[in-house]
């Protein structure tokens, strides 16, 4: 049985702006990221669970590692074998698929309202999933994680597509689906959104 959405996913009045996610929020990409992480931590014999890849949506890879060493005692390079994950989740991007109520209401406001995608993964990576899925129509702005100093939670990476897009943070909307992303948006004094509930 299909689950029907109470409410459909709108723009808030106050916003002159949007600023996406991407994985998760405009792609469905998290089942093959989990792919790529369990293939990686199943190196060093770990058993990376979905309940603890789900809590640390939206955290850069790198960190991801250094918080996976501190609780399960690994000794993954931060660095290295982020980019070893990241090109163990490229192989998997034939599969990749929109998540259509966001993207739906991107398209729909394309033109109308400037649009940024603010993401933890790395650009490059990043770019080839947005070409992949066409969004490259409905966006110019991306900032990754390595155009910032500070991943998400910290506020960082949506204040630079704010800047982006000359945009002052109080009237832009955030659209996440990972609360350390929700958290980020608000401390930047942004307008949050959960599309989670939306699903």
């Amino acid at each position: 049985m299909q689950k029907t959405r109470v409410k459909k996913l709108s723009v808030d009045p106050r916003a002159k702006a949007l600023i996406f996610d991407l994985d998760g929020t405009l792609v469905d990409s998290m089942p093959l990221h989990y792919e790529a992480w369990k293939e990686v931590c199943a190196t060093k014999g770990l058993d990376f669970s979905e309940e603890e890849f789900y809590a640390l949506a939206g955290v850069p890879s790198d960190r991801i590692f250094e918080i996976i060493n501190e609780r399960h005692g690994t000794d993954f390079n931060p660095k290295v074998d982020s980019l070893v994950k990241e090109e163990t989740y490229l192989r998997k991007i034939g599969k990749l698929k929109p998540v259509e109520v966001v993207f739906d209401l991107a398209k729909e406001h394309h033109g109308k309202l400037p649009m940024a995608i603010g993401t933890g993964s790395p650009g490059k990576h990043s770019w080839e999933a947005v070409r992949a899925l066409g969004l490259d129509k409905y966006f110019d702005i991306l900032v990754s994680k390595n155009d910032v100093k500070e991943g998400k939670p910290h506020p960082e990476t949506f204040l630079k597509c704010a800047e982006a897009m000359n945009i002052s943070p109080e009237f832009c909307q955030v659209f996440e689906d990972g609360d350390p992303g929700l958290q980020a948006a608000k401390t930047a004094g942004m307008i949050a959104t959960d599309i989670r509930s939306y699903l």
